[in-house]
C-alpha cells in the first residue's frame, strides 16, 4: 500500500496540476513568446514563486505541458488502433487518430506550431523521437513483420513517414477551425495512397 501523502504534498501536487492546466491554456491561446509566468500564476491565484518552485523557467514549464499533450496523443492513437482487424488497419486507424489529434486547437498549436520555436529544433526533435517517431517505428515494424510492406531499411522508412505525418500535422494546426475536417480528409486520403504504394 502506497504511503499516505501529507497535506503539503497534496497541495503541492494540486498547485502543479493547476499551473500545467493554466499554462496549457495560455500557450494554446497566446503562444509561447506571449505567455508570461506571472500571468500563468495569476490565473490560479498563485505567486510567480510558486511557478519557480515546480519549474526552473518558462521553457521547463512548456516542456512539461508538451510532455502531457504528447502522452495523451500516444494514448489516443494506441487506443484507436488496438481493436483493428490487422496490422494495416491498425496503422490506418492510428494515422487517422493522429490527424484528429492535430485538429485539436490545443495539441495542434502547442506541438506543431509553438514547440519548434519554444524548444529549438534539436530539443523538439528529441521530443518527437520519444513520442511520434517511436510510435511510427513500432507501427512500421508490425507491418513488416506481418508481410504487409517489404522489409526495407527501418530508419529511412520511419523518417520519411514521420515527415509525411509531420507535414500533415503542421498543415492541420494552421488550418482554420471550419476547414479542419475537410483538410484532414484530404491528408488522410493522400497519406493512405502514399503508404499503400509500399504495400505488398
Amino acid at each position: 500500500m502506497p504511503p499516505v501523502k501529507s497535506r503539503r504534498e497534496q497541495y503541492s501536487q494540486a498547485t502543479k496540476a493547476a499551473l500545467l492546466e493554466a499554462a496549457t491554456r495560455r500557450f494554446a491561446e497566446h503562444g509561447f513568446a506571449a505567455t508570461a509566468l506571472e500571468d500563468v500564476a495569476a490565473d490560479i491565484g498563485a505567486s510567480r514563486g510558486a511557478v519557480y518552485h515546480h519549474f526552473a523557467n518558462k521553457s521547463a514549464l512548456f516542456e512539461a505541458v508538451l510532455d502531457l499533450l504528447e502522452k495523451e496523443m500516444v494514448r489516443q492513437v494506441v487506443e484507436a488502433s488496438a481493436n483493428a482487424d490487422g496490422p494495416w488497419q491498425a496503422a490506418m486507424a492510428a494515422t487517422e487518430q493522429f490527424l484528429e489529434c492535430c485538429c485539436d486547437p490545443v495539441y495542434g498549436r502547442v506541438a506543431w506550431q509553438e514547440a519548434p520555436q519554444a524548444l529549438g529544433w534539436h530539443r523538439w526533435k528529441e521530443f518527437e523521437a520519444e513520442y511520434a517517431y517511436g510510435l511510427i517505428e513500432m507501427l512500421i515494424a508490425s507491418l513488416v513483420e506481418a508481410g504487409e510492406v517489404p522489409a526495407m531499411p527501418m530508419e529511412p522508412m520511419t523518417r520519411i513517414t514521420f515527415h509525411i505525418l509531420g507535414a500533415a500535422g503542421i498543415a492541420l494546426a494552421e488550418t482554420p477551425e471550419a476547414d479542419k475536417q475537410r483538410v484532414k480528409a484530404d491528408y488522410l486520403l493522400t497519406i493512405t495512397h502514399l503508404l499503400g504504394g509500399a504495400r505488398l
